[in-house]
Formats: structure tokens, C-alpha cells, sequence
């Protein structure tokens, strides 16, 4: 259990910290892919969809399960706190609501992770059905 005590935070930290660092890329490659685009360079709508598409799965997906990696981090907290206060008898309630809050800041960094993925894979989304649409009316000309 120490190990996990120990360690805990700087997993799920490190986990969310990734998952940032890998949407953020993400956001900022496609939003320059989608500045530099050429759409004469493109002949049919399947081969355009696979180029605007790319990453957005992995921005989607971050923005889904951050949440989730946030939500364990706080309930292994929540297990350290009680495992510490059923192996310590006398343990402060000052010292159970600060174990507890600790806990907590792992939601929190899981729903700040999450809450921009969702918004830029939603805005790529609609920069996507506008380019597409850009590239249909240039079939039809």
C-alpha cells in the first residue's frame, strides 16, 4: 500500500500530463494541416475524409477517458485514506477530509484534461464539414 501511497500521484498526474501534451499536439497539427490544405489535391471525398480526420480519434478518445483516469486516481486515494485511518485507530477528521480532498484534486485534473479535448475535437469537427463542403463546391465548378 505504501507503494501506491507514494507513487499514486505522480502516475496519474503523469498519465494526464501526457494525455494533454498528446491532445494539444494534436490540435495544433491539424489546425495547421487544415490552414495548408490543398483541396485540388484531392479527387474523391473518401481519400479528403481520411486526411481530415486523422488524430481526431486520439483527441476524442483523450477527452473521453481523461474523466475516467481522473476518477481513479481519486478513488485509490479514497481507498489510501481509509486504509490509513483503519490501520492508524486515531486519526483526526481534520486528517480524514484532507486525505479526502487530496483525493478529489484527481477528478479535477481529469475533467481539466478533458473538458478542452472535447471542445477542440468539436471545433475540428466543424472546421472538417466545412472543408468538406468547401471541396464539394469545388467538384461542382
Amino acid at each position: 500500500m505504501e507503494f501506491v501511497k507514494q507513487y499514486l500521484d505522480i502516475f496519474i498526474f503523469g498519465l494526464l500530463g501526457l494525455m494533454s501534451f498528446v491532445m494539444v499536439w494534436f490540435v495544433i497539427e491539424r489546425y495547421l494541416f487544415f490552414a495548408r490544405i490543398s483541396l485540388a489535391d484531392y479527387d474523391h471525398p473518401d481519400t479528403l475524409n481520411i486526411a481530415l480526420t486523422a488524430h481526431l480519434t486520439t483527441i476524442a478518445s483523450i477527452g473521453a477517458n481523461a474523466p475516467y483516469i481522473g476518477l481513479l486516481g481519486t478513488v485509490l486515494g479514497i481507498l489510501i485514506t481509509f486504509y490509513d485511518l483503519g490501520q492508524g485507530g486515531d486519526i483526526e477528521p481534520a486528517t480524514i477530509m484532507l486525505g479526502l480532498a487530496l483525493a478529489l484534486k484527481a477528478t479535477a485534473m481529469g475533467l481539466v484534461v478533458a473538458i478542452p479535448a472535447i471542445l477542440f475535437y468539436n471545433a475540428l469537427l466543424r472546421k472538417v464539414d466545412v472543408i468538406t463542403e468547401r471541396w464539394k463546391r469545388l467538384q461542382r465548378s
